[in-house]
């Protein structure tokens, strides 16, 4: 309940959230901390149901609905002492009385401030793809062709009796391990990557030899990912305001053996002015909700805000026409490539809609990429594909 509780109070990611708490608490066995984050991220799925079942959005009332759903008995784990306090009167009224019929955004686990934005998006589909929302995400790997071949990582691992399986051009599908310690990772033979990016950053058209600039690049998945398509040559300025992101990038680049990306700090969302024009290719990685992600981040379902959500335009039509700015005047070369992590429309084509109508000299290349969990199997995400004409 304490992890719940602080959630709530922090934009860290889950995942980072719960290895600093327990890092904090090592009396914690490795069991309890697999239960542990288990139950943490089986509430941060469905608090919405969780919350409209007790009639309360409480870390303590999430944590006791969590239980029930279990087909478990809360007195037998709330009982003071060492553990948490006994069931109050309240709590255990509402554990028996049977919940009012819920809403679709209670039923489907989503914000409720996004019903209009996901139901424009999916129409009749939105139960399914929530439903397929609430599932674990596969592990996705793509393949660093600057070491290794496909064929060489899977029989790796097949060997070592891993369940993985060719996707996509350079991509494996695994089921959830732990690859942060494997060899071929510190090789720098694979990254972990979801399908969705590698086919976006696969579809922006990096050749060897370009000059690509990575807007917004944070720890540099995709700048990773246009390296190897350019073989290494040419070059990559990958740009963000966070420093720490663009340190993890060298990082990645050094163990990919990458030496064409080149990082740079700025101060603002996307200082294009500071940057020199003539890219052939500029990648925008924007900022976005994340709604794409929810099978992996959960915990960002609770913390967009409309305010939020409006923040974010503007940041995305800045970075938009920054990196308009960015790409070189040659007619049919230059190409501006806008991709989010995220299911909603007025983050991605509301944006490339407003951007065309004030730059009439950019025009679509080629129809947007749009991916799902229940349609694709892949995470959310959006990329459009535009050139200078």
């Amino acid at each position: 309940m304490d992890i719940v509780t602080g959630l709530a109070s922090t934009a860290q990611p889950a995942d980072r959230f719960i290895r600093d708490w327990f890092a904090a608490r090592r009396f914690a066995g490795s069991s309890d901390r697999r239960d542990i984050g288990e139950r943490v991220f089986n509430v941060l799925r469905r608090r919405f149901s969780f919350a409209w079942r007790m009639g309360d959005e409480s870390a303590r009332a999430l944590v006791i609905a969590s239980l029930l759903a279990e087909g478990k008995d809360p007195e037998t784990l709330f009982t003071g002492g060492y553990g948490p306090a006994p069931l109050s009167d309240d709590e255990r009224k509402a554990i028996a009385t049977p919940p009012a019929d819920a809403p679709a955004w209670v039923t489907g686990e989503y914000p409720q401030v996004l019903e209009a934005e996901l139901t424009r998006r999916f129409g009749v589909r939105l139960p399914d793809e929530m439903a397929a929302m609430l599932a674990r995400a596969p592990l996705d790997l793509r393949v660093n062709t600057l070491k290794a071949s496909r064929d060489e990582v899977v029989a790796q691992l097949k060997a070592e009796g891993l369940d993985c399986t060719a996707i996509g051009t350079n991509g494996i599908r695994c089921a959830p391990a732990n690859f942060s310690k494997h060899a071929l990772f510190l090789s720098g033979a694979f990254e972990i990557q979801d399908l969705a990016a590698q086919i976006a950053a696969e579809r922006a058209g990096a050749r060897p030899g370009m000059r690509v600039l990575d807007l917004a690049a944070g720890a540099g998945g995709k700048a990773l990912a246009l390296a190897a398509a350019m073989q290494n040559e040419g070059e990559i300025i990958a740009c963000d305001i966070r420093g720490a992101a663009l340190a993890e990038l060298e990082k990645r680049a050094a163990r990919a053996g990458v030496t064409i990306i080149r990082t740079r700090i700025l101060s603002g969302a996307g200082e294009a002015d500071s940057l020199d024009g003539g890219f052939d290719l500029v990648f925008v990685d924007a900022p976005c909700s994340g709604s794409g992600t929810w099978r992996r981040q959960p915990e960002l379902k609770s913390r967009l805000t409309p305010e939020r959500l409006a923040a974010l335009h503007q940041t995305q039509d800045g970075l938009l026409a920054h990196g308009a700015a960015c790409t070189a005047s040659r007619s049919g070369i230059s190409r501006l490539v806008y991709a989010t992590c995220s299911l909603l429309p007025s983050e991605n084509e509301d944006r490339i809609e407003a951007f065309l109508v004030k730059n009439p000299d950019f025009a679509r290349s080629e129809p947007d990429f749009l991916a799902s969990p229940a349609a694709t199997a892949m995470d959310g995400f959006f990329a459009a594909f535009l050139t200078r004409i």
